[in-house]
């Protein structure tokens, strides 16, 4: 099992357009990929699951992978999270 913790730095935090982007790139990984902050631990490969985190700006989520790729998919989802989903600075 592989984590690591990413702040949220983009504007708005996980909305729909980076919760899907998330979940996208997630379900290309064969590994069991949870997304948690604080106590809520949720599938990241679900849409539901990830906006029901409402993670905003400031808030540290943890990046859990646990299968084959566990290393890749950790590394792939925290770039994502730390490009700020490909939006512009706040």
């Amino acid at each position: 099992m592989k984590r690591k913790e990413v702040p949220i730095t983009n504007k708005f935090g996980l909305h729909a357009r980076p919760a899907a982007l998330l979940v996208k790139l997630a379900s290309t990984f064969e590994s069991e990929v949870q997304l948690s902050k604080e106590e809520t631990e949720v599938n990241a490969k679900s849409i539901l699951g990830v906006m029901m985190l409402a993670a905003g700006p400031g808030n540290v989520v943890t990046v859990i992978a646990d299968g084959k790729d566990e290393d890749d998919a950790v590394q792939a989802i925290a770039n994502l999270i730390e490009s700020r989903f490909g939006e512009e600075e706040a």
